[in-house]
Formats: structure tokens, sequence, C-alpha cells
């Protein structure tokens, strides 16, 4: 009968704890659920009784579960001490830091140098909707996203963003305003109907994308103004529009994944803040 508790299981029980879920330790640790699921089992093989059981739709820990997820943590925290003092490097897992496409070209290199100052192992990022960004968070598929216009309780504060108008040159304003927007759901879309139809300007959807190259191409052809957080100059071939009703700015979150160091997302919140909080000083 074997009795020793393997490292590699022992890690996917604490991932399991930390992370609230199978799918999200598997996420966490870049295994599949299904491996996830065989750690446990063989952990349960290993001690004779049950670590994991049903609870409705989910599952939660059993007393000996909770028991051993302690141990795990102190037999896990001696395992790489030691490593450590014998000089052995341990792999560091790779930080997924999602982002909007919005303002990506001016955030990101911000966001990549303070966490490549937190973080020792790769950094590799996702670029999505805000929406999608979201789910990933949950799911545990991110790290950590920057979001635009979201303000979960668990999220990181890291300022606004202004939204600015912006068209091709050739475009002009007729009785109605023809615009391009993304795909729903979107906030800056929201905010670009309310903003335009309180000024009895007939909002006109002339053409939409689920992509900001999508919405960058339709304007630049003189399809319509669109609405962009900005926070530089405006994409190439495009001119900002002075002449259409201004839009209160977006709010910018860091959410961090359940189970994932909380340091990422108050790093990472702080470098965004900072380089708005100084392009702003900057254009005043």
């Amino acid at each position: 009968m074997n009795l020793t508790l393997d490292i590699g299981p022992l890690r996917s029980l604490v991932a399991v704890a930390d992370c609230g879920g199978f799918h999200r330790a598997a996420a966490s640790l870049h295994l599949t659920q299904s491996a996830v699921s065989q750690h446990i089992r063989r952990l349960e093989r290993t001690i004779g009784r049950p670590l994991v059981e049903k609870d409705g739709r989910g599952s939660r820990f059993t007393v000996a579960g909770e028991v051993l997820v302690a141990e795990s943590r102190r037999v896990l925290e001696a395992h790489d001490a030691a490593l450590s003092s014998l000089g052995v490097r341990l792999p560091v897992a790779e930080l997924v830091f999602g982002s909007t496409e919005h303002g990506a070209d001016d955030l990101l290199p911000a966001v990549s140098s303070a966490l490549g100052d937190l973080h020792r192992g790769t950094l590799r990022f996702r670029l999505d909707r805000t929406t999608a960004l979201n789910h990933a968070v949950d799911g545990g598929s991110v790290d950590a996203a920057l979001l635009l216009g979201s303000t979960s309780p668990s999220g990181h504060s890291a300022g606004t963003i202004p939204l600015v108008w912006v068209s091709a040159p050739q475009w002009r304003r007729g009785s109605s305003t023809s615009f391009v927007a993304f795909d729903e759901p979107c906030a800056i879309r929201r905010r670009a109907v309310q903003t335009l139809s309180s000024e009895g300007l007939r909002p006109h959807v002339a053409a939409e994308s689920p992509h900001l190259a999508g919405v960058h191409a339709a304007v630049r052809a003189g399809l319509g103004v669109t609405l962009l957080p900005l926070i530089g100059e405006p994409p190439l071939g495009l001119v900002v529009r002075e002449d259409l009703p201004p839009v209160e700015p977006l709010s910018l979150e860091v959410r961090v994944r359940r189970g994932a160091d909380p340091e990422i997302g108050r790093v990472a919140a702080a470098a965004v803040r900072r380089l708005v909080d100084d392009r702003a000083l900057v254009a005043a």
C-alpha cells in the first residue's frame, strides 16, 4: 500500500482550496481539470477517506480534507525551502494578464514593467473585451485583468481614462450623428448613445465590430464618429472632434482571480494610475 503524499497532488489540493474549485485550480496550475481530479483521488486513496464531497452543484472539503489542506501548506513550504537552501531554482508559474484593447499601446508597457519587477517568471498578455476578461478572471484562465467601466468589490481602482470623440478628417455631422461602435455588451457604446441622445443629436449606428481594428477601419472610411478611451494621440489617420459633447471619463480597474497574489492587482493598478495621472498633468 502506497502511503506517500506526493508533492504534485498536494499542490493541486492547495490550489483547489485557494482558487475555490477544480476548474480554477487547473487553470492556475496550467493543468487539465482531469489531472487535478486525479491528484485529489490519489490523495484519497493514500489516506483512505474522501477529501471532497458534493455540495449542491459544487463541492466542499470534508473534515479530513480541511486538515490535509493545512498540513499540505506546511509540507510544501518545507519542501520548497529545502530546495531553495540547496540552490535549486524553483519553477515560477507563468503570469497571465488580460487587458482591453483600448489604450493597450500606452498602458501595457507600464503594466509590463511593474509586473516584471514583481514576478520572477514569464509574463503573457491576453487582449480581449471587458466582458470576456471578466469571465476569464472568474474562470481562472487569466490571473488578473485591466478592465474598463468595471467596479467590482474585489477590484483595485486604477483611476479613470478620458473618452474622446474621433473621426476621419473628411467626416461631417449631418441631421443625425452616425457613429461606429463595438458590438454589445459595451459600456463605451452605451455612454456614446446616452451622450448624443441627451444633446438631441439623434445617434445612428452606421457600423459595428467586435474588435478595435474593425472600429478603426470603419471610422477611417468615414462611416461615422466613434468614442475611444484615449490618453495619447488619436489612432493614425483619425482626428479628435471638439464639436461633439464632452463625455465623462470611464473607470479603470484591475481584477485578480481568486487564489492569485493580490499584490498583482495593487502593483498593476498603481502603475496604470500613475501613467494616467501623468498624462492628465501634461495635457493640462
